[in-house]
């Protein structure tokens, strides 16, 4: 643990002296440039802040290339004042085209700090997808489950059975059975008296089809 606290500190201690020696050669770079007065210490604030907008939306996963693209314009800024102040640069004569870009810097990163800081945040493309729910299958309705059930093959002993009820119904009353009366008379649940009653219909169908073909006048 006192290692590992050991390596932090010296990692933030060198990132303190790193930091205030930028700050330093910014602030020079700007004084030169005719750059005067709080003017001078805002500069090396504007690009620091830019370092930090730019990183943390490198940190976030998302829009890496605007993270990148700002991040490398404040790192060529801070880099360029230092490499100016090495004595590369005579800070008594700054050229034009230096006082140039730093009197558009404060734009530039007003641009930039803008659009890291107010652009409209998208998903990580690493993402992983939640697993949409399978849908639950409905009852099937009143009508369905009647039908369904109706398509079911009905005992031939139990047609047997309703066709001599219907024969007694009919020889009693002389008029046809109808499917309540034989719903009642077997017990069973509406779907499949109406599937008994269809069966017999059918079967009194093909009964009476022959006699009523024998009866028709042959056609000359």
């Amino acid at each position: 643990m006192r290692t590992q606290l050991a390596r932090v500190d010296a990692v933030l201690v060198q990132a303190v002296i790193a930091a205030a020696l930028s700050f330093a050669h910014l602030h020079d770079l700007a004084s030169a440039a005719g750059q005067d007065g709080w003017k001078a210490w805002a500069y090396p604030v504007s690009v620091d802040l830019l370092l930090v907008a730019a990183w943390r939306r490198l940190r976030s996963g998302r829009d890496r290339a605007a993270g990148w693209c700002w991040f490398l314009v404040a790192l060529t800024a801070s880099l360029g004042a230092n490499i100016a102040t090495a004595g590369l640069l005579d800070l008594g004569d700054v050229p034009g085209w230096l006082r140039v870009l730093v009197a558009g810097w404060p734009a530039l990163a007003f641009l930039g700090g803008t659009l890291l800081a107010h652009s409209t945040e998208t998903p990580a493309q690493e993402a992983v997808d939640e697993p949409q729910p399978s849908p639950v299958a409905e009852p099937p309705a009143p009508a369905e489950a009647e039908a369904s059930q109706s398509s079911t093959p009905v005992p031939a002993a139990l047609i047997e059975h309703a066709r001599k009820i219907a024969d007694a119904h009919q020889t009693r009353t002389g008029a046809p059975i109808d499917t309540p009366t034989l719903r009642a008379r077997l017990g069973v649940p509406a779907s499949l008296a109406e599937a008994i009653a269809d069966r017999l219909a059918s079967i009194d169908k093909e009964v009476h089809a022959p006699d009523h073909a024998s009866r028709s006048p042959a056609r000359s």
